[in-house]
């Protein structure tokens, strides 16, 4: 394994801007409020070709000032527990506080190899460096997080006690599982049962997670990768610029996913928010299940209803898998993975021309397409041209002929013979050469009615 180095300190010193700047990615959110950070966030990173892991974690503070201050506080002792090495960051701007001489005391009893990064020290002034000599920390750098000044420096200190270790030959990363949904739907409660442990802070209070965590699991010799979002509020709903971050960190997670999990609270059903969401994940072509959370205290209500109901509220995803379970009892979540295969399936599978042009020649030979102004559209042939998500083009000699109802009659007997579950589709329309344009019809031209369908015929 290689060798992990955590950061630990007290609220509001630097961490994740530290964090950030090892990473060479915007990974954990930097604010100068308090308590912004509350799990524990890890990167991959490398000091000249030596490969490393970085942990973050949120500040320690005995005196509860910041919320889910013991949760918090939890979520670092697991860090210095997992650690090899430890980097305890100040702020040479504040000095020395009470707090720090804490935190010092409980990574000294750790027995881990401990550095002193005094950070924001941008002025190079020596002398502010003499207090914290009191902390009993032989190794100290002076850093500056926002410059890069000593960062190579203080990574040297820290990983010369780690052990050498061989470097793990970086395959594919597997199937990428974005769980997405409003806040306090469960779905850190639902990260930490597929772990099996306490990895992120759990809470009834909404918005209790704010950074996008991702978190590996292996099932049946393939590695999943779980990212844990905030949850997307309402624009409205989103006082704090921390808020606002999470939520911009949330859709930049749907856009590295491959498949994304939108979770539903049984008992308040589909919102406009998720209505919405679901929206996002099909415009960025992403794969879909749904899970309804807290089934288990549903009562008097059919799942037949639910999905039902689902038809009326959102066409999209009507052809999503479905699953109705909880993430605190455990229920249905084994029924999670195979169904994240198969709709990884789907968005890699490839149907071959002649398969395409069999179709079109049978659901032409069914219905054929109306006339319009007296002429009347003739299909070519058809073929896939990508994956990830599928998107197919039909050669037509006019596409101003294709009638709305006729589109959603393609799309119909599409979905028939290739259900594509989880899947968004995409399609095109490409006239003869003498027409240069090529015209692509958005879903909602295309569609009036139910599509997991990002179409565009």
């Amino acid at each position: 394994m290689k060798p992990k180095i955590a950061l630990i300190g007290r609220p509001n010193v630097g961490k994740s801007a530290l964090f950030n700047r090892i990473a060479k990615k915007r990974i954990a959110i930097v604010d100068e409020m308090e308590g912004v950070t509350r799990d524990r966030l890890y990167a991959e990173a490398e000091l000249f070709g030596r490969p490393f892991e970085i942990i973050d974690t949120g500040g320690i503070d005995e005196g509860g000032r910041i919320p889910f201050a013991e949760e918090v506080k939890r979520q670092a002792e697991i860090a210095i527990e997992e650690a090899d090495s430890l980097i305890m960051v100040v702020d040479s701007r504040v000095g020395l506080t009470h707090l720090d001489e804490h935190v010092a005391q409980i990574l000294l009893k750790s027995g881990k190899p401990v550095t002193l990064a005094v950070n924001k020290m941008d002025n190079e002034d020596a002398s502010v460096l003499a207090p914290f000599y009191a902390l009993g920390i032989e190794a100290m750098v002076s850093v500056s997080a926002s410059q890069g000044h000593n960062i190579v420096e203080m990574l040297e200190v820290a990983l010369e006690p780690c052990p050498l270790s061989q470097e793990e030959k970086e395959g594919a990363k597997g199937i990428k599982v974005a769980i997405i949904g409003r806040p306090n739907v469960g779905k850190s409660t639902l990260i930490n049962t597929l772990l099996d442990e306490s990895r992120c802070v759990v809470s009834p209070i909404a918005g209790t997670t704010r950074d996008s965590i991702d978190v590996a699991v292996s099932f049946q010799g393939e590695t999943l990768t779980f990212i844990d979002t905030a949850g997307i509020r309402r624009k409205k709903s989103e006082p704090e610029v921390v808020d606002k971050f999470a939520a911009i960190r949330t859709e930049r997670a749907i856009e590295r996913a491959d498949i994304c999990i939108l979770m539903l609270d049984s008992q308040e059903g589909m919102t406009h928010q998720e209505k919405r969401i679901a929206n996002t994940i099909e415009d960025k072509g992403k794969g879909c299940i749904l899970f309804f959370n807290k089934w288990d205290l549903v009562k008097g209500y059919r799942m037949e209803h639910c999905k039902k109901s689902l038809e009326i509220e959102a066409s999209f995803i009507t052809h999503c898998p479905t699953l109705f379970g909880s993430a605190k009892t455990g229920r249905k979540i084994e029924d999670l993975f195979p169904l994240i295969q198969e709709v990884y399936s789907s968005l890699t599978q490839r149907v071959s021309t002649g398969q395409l042009n069999q179709f079109i020649e049978k659901t032409l030979h069914k219905v054929h397409p109306p006339m319009l102004r007296g002429k009347r559209l003739r299909i070519y042939y058809m073929a896939q041209v990508d994956t990830m998500p599928p998107r197919f083009v039909f050669f037509v000699n006019h596409p101003d002929l294709l009638s709305e109802t006729y589109k959603k009659y393609l799309i119909n007997q599409f979905r028939k013979v290739y259900p594509y579950p989880g899947v968004p589709l995409t399609f095109y329309l490409k006239g003869k050469k003498r027409q240069t344009s090529q015209k692509k019809i958005s879903a909602p031209e295309f569609l009036s009615e139910s599509l997991q369908f990002e179409d565009t015929i």
